[in-house]
């Protein structure tokens, strides 16, 4: 058995955008059992421009990690055969490669312990597009080792989706995580509020009060504790910035966009 033999198409049909060779990596490796769940959703990623492959169990996902190389794997929980969990050990192990868990109420439990596992974010099922393309974007950017953000005392890890704060750890879902990312990419500058529903919900007509409440969560977050020296502030009318007072030991920025970082 050639484990770099073409996967058979009725699992593992891959769309094509832009021209991607069919020999590419793809961007993702979607490992979902409902047959037309996943139909649905690799026909929103090959719109958005996203090589994607998909299979139905976890043991099909193993294999296909391995012979594939994708930037991300995307699980559904509850995932037969093989469970969430254990693929996620197993791809650690053996392929490192981010892992993302989706699950509805009925495999919340097994996504937990797929996060506990070391999957690096936990997302709606059934999928959202808007959802999962700025978290792809973080972890397959360039050559798929995005580099580290420091600002300040804040320490994001973009590849590994992890967040300190004077060594703290801060556990930041998704789009708060995307947010004080992309605050920090854009340290020391005003972002104005459509800029940030653009790059983080794909939309300027946001409900005016979600990113009200987003930006609060996560100043709240960054008060814990001893509390960083870095700030949120909003600007009325007008945006955001991310500032840091000037007893914060000088950050910087490393191969990310963006401005110069904190004083």
């Amino acid at each position: 058995m050639n484990p770099d033999a073409p996967p058979p198409p009725s699992s593992t049909a891959r769309p094509e955008a832009n021209g991607t060779e069919s020999r590419k990596a793809p961007a993702l490796l979607l490992a979902e059992p409902d047959e037309k769940l996943a139909a649905r959703a690799m026909a929103r990623f090959a719109a958005a421009g996203v090589p994607v492959i998909a299979c139905h169990d976890g043991a099909e996902a193993l294999l296909q990690v391995g012979a594939q190389h994708p930037g991300a794997v995307l699980l559904g929980a509850p995932l037969p055969v093989v469970g969430a969990a254990e693929v996620t050990r197993l791809v650690g192990r053996l392929h490192p490669v981010p892992v993302i868990v989706g699950a509805g109420p009925d495999g919340a439990e097994e996504a937990t312990a797929a996060l506990a596992a070391g999957a690096v974010a936990y997302v709606a099922r059934p999928y959202r597009t808007e959802e999962i393309l700025p978290l792809l974007t973080g972890l397959t950017r360039g050559d798929g080792s995005a580099g580290m953000l420091v600002v300040g005392d804040i320490e994001l890890d973009p590849a590994g989706f992890h967040v300190h704060v004077r060594g703290r750890s801060l556990q930041l879902p998704v789009r708060e995580f995307m947010l004080l990312r992309y605050l920090m990419e854009h340290a020391n500058r005003l972002v104005s509020r459509s800029e940030l529903t653009q790059a983080l919900w794909g939309t300027d007509n946001l409900e005016s009060n979600t990113l009200t409440v987003h930006i609060r969560r996560v100043r709240n977050r960054l008060r814990e504790g001893p509390g960083s020296c870095c700030t949120i502030d909003a600007i009325r009318g007008m945006g955001y910035r991310l500032e840091c007072r000037s007893s914060c030991h000088p950050g910087s920025q490393t191969r990310a966009p963006g401005p110069a970082p904190a004083r």
